[in-house]
């Protein structure tokens, strides 16, 4: 069998290279969950993975609209460029997207921090939570990958959730020859991950092939950091340099985005898809690993939120 008749998971005798494959099992994914489910959401924040889900959306159902909105829950401590890439994708679309935000939670009383420059990571889960039940949402599509996390690394395509929101490791549905289980009672809820099994340089060299564009912070760009324990600290006002630090300017790019409190850039030269790719294709340290706060006050940060309704 020669390279032109490796047969494709469409059935058509066609080569494809190993991104049309998972482009290819991505879409079916998607085009799985709307069948199944009567009310999804797809979660956008303008990062690149989301970015890659919304490419994704697009090939399966253009050139209708999407049969879901976009749904992006705001800490409301995000990276500006971010949240005005956000805007101008949406806009670009004329697709509808809903804001949840971790702010009026914090009005309501549900979510309740010490000080007001405290992580509001973690506290999205609540928001989160209170969006479902608000908008009566059944599946939440995500851009969540198996390599970015060990936590992330147990979790399902299709990954059930129970009434109150959580997740159990331990009671996971199989999903034998992409077949997976739907059925919910009232209150549960599905996530849906269409691009698990794709990895970061999967994911960079997607965004080159469709010629995608990001917010500009992905980009290596000369911002001020403080190191600590090895991690390149951003100085912002939620993220103040302490006494002794040293503050340096420095050439960086963010490997991943989220709450400013947490997220940290690289050290980076990359100005191009093609620098980034090189990097991305060398590095030994997840982007998780190399840029999140968060996930280093322990090894089951991660697992611990998500069983609390993080994403």
């Amino acid at each position: 069998m020669n390279a032109s008749t490796i047969p494709s998971p469409l059935g058509a005798a066609q080569y494809q290279s190993h991104l049309d494959w998972l482009e290819a099992e991505s879409i079916f994914i998607l085009r799985e969950l709307a069948a199944e489910f009567a009310n999804p959401a797809l979660l956008f924040s303008g990062g690149k993975d989301s970015c890659v889900v919304l490419r994704l959306a697009e090939k399966a159902f253009r050139p209708g609209k999407l049969p879901f909105p976009l749904l992006h829950v705001d800490t409301g401590h995000n990276y500006e460029e971010v949240i005005t890439f956000r805007d101008q994708r949406v806009a670009e679309l004329g697709e509808r997207l809903i804001v949840a935000s971790v702010e009026d939670s914090i009005k309501k009383g549900t979510v309740k921090l010490r000080k007001e420059t405290d992580s509001r990571n973690a506290a999205q889960a609540v928001t989160l939570l209170e969006a479902i039940e608000e908008h009566g949402f059944d599946a939440l599509i995500g851009g969540a990958r198996r390599d970015e996390e060990k936590a992330r690394a147990k979790e399902r395509i299709f990954s059930f959730r129970d009434e109150f929101g959580q997740w159990d490791p331990k009671n996971q549905r199989p999903e034998l020859w992409s077949l997976f289980n739907t059925k919910l009672h009232p209150g549960e809820n599905m996530r849906v991950f269409p691009i698990s099994n794709w990895t970061e340089l999967d994911v960079w060299q997607y965004i080159q092939r469709e010629n995608l564009a990001l917010p500009s912070i992905y980009y290596a760009h000369e911002r001020e950091v403080v190191e600590k324990n090895g991690l390149l600290v951003p100085v912002t006002w939620l993220t103040a340099p302490k006494e002794g630090d040293v503050i340096e300017k420095r050439s960086v790019r963010f490997r991943t985005v989220g709450d400013i409190s947490c997220t940290c850039p690289v050290a980076s030269t990359a100005t191009t898809i093609d620098d980034i790719i090189a990097e991305t294709a060398v590095t030994e340290i997840t982007e998780r690993g190399a840029t999140r706060m968060d996930d280093q006050t322990s090894e089951a940060s991660m697992e611990r939120r998500k069983k609390e309704g993080y994403f």
